[in-house]
């Protein structure tokens, strides 16, 4: 039986990447991503690793955003506030290795491992 990704959206932020809702002043690396009310279940979503995979464009600005192997896996360290433009809004570095920054937003597919 094959697991099925969830669809998304992802954005990215940049640092500093500290104080984070999960962790204070901890340094968690750059492989990072703040989890939107989609996947943040009350707090529940600190520490948790995610898989998220570029699959296309939001906007036409940038057809083909994808790049690299086009996947990332993330640890949950922060919460995208209410009005979070993404389903999962990741650290500029993971978003850039799978995706042109010029794109701002694209499209995903995320599960948790």
């Amino acid at each position: 039986m094959k697991a099925t990704a969830d669809t998304g959206t992802a954005t990215f932020y940049t640092p500093p990447y500290v104080p984070s809702s999960c962790y204070g002043y901890q340094n968690d690396g750059v492989m990072i991503a703040a989890a939107s009310d989609a996947i943040w279940d009350n707090r529940a979503a600190c520490g948790r690793h995610y898989k998220v995979t570029c699959t296309g464009a939001t906007n036409k600005g940038v057809p083909r955003p994808c790049r690299g192997s086009g996947t990332v896996v993330v640890r949950i360290v922060d919460y995208c506030p209410a009005g979070c433009h993404g389903t999962i809004d990741l650290s500029q570095e993971a978003f850039a290795s799978i995706a042109d920054p010029d794109a701002g937003k694209i499209q995903i597919t995320y599960e948790r491992v």
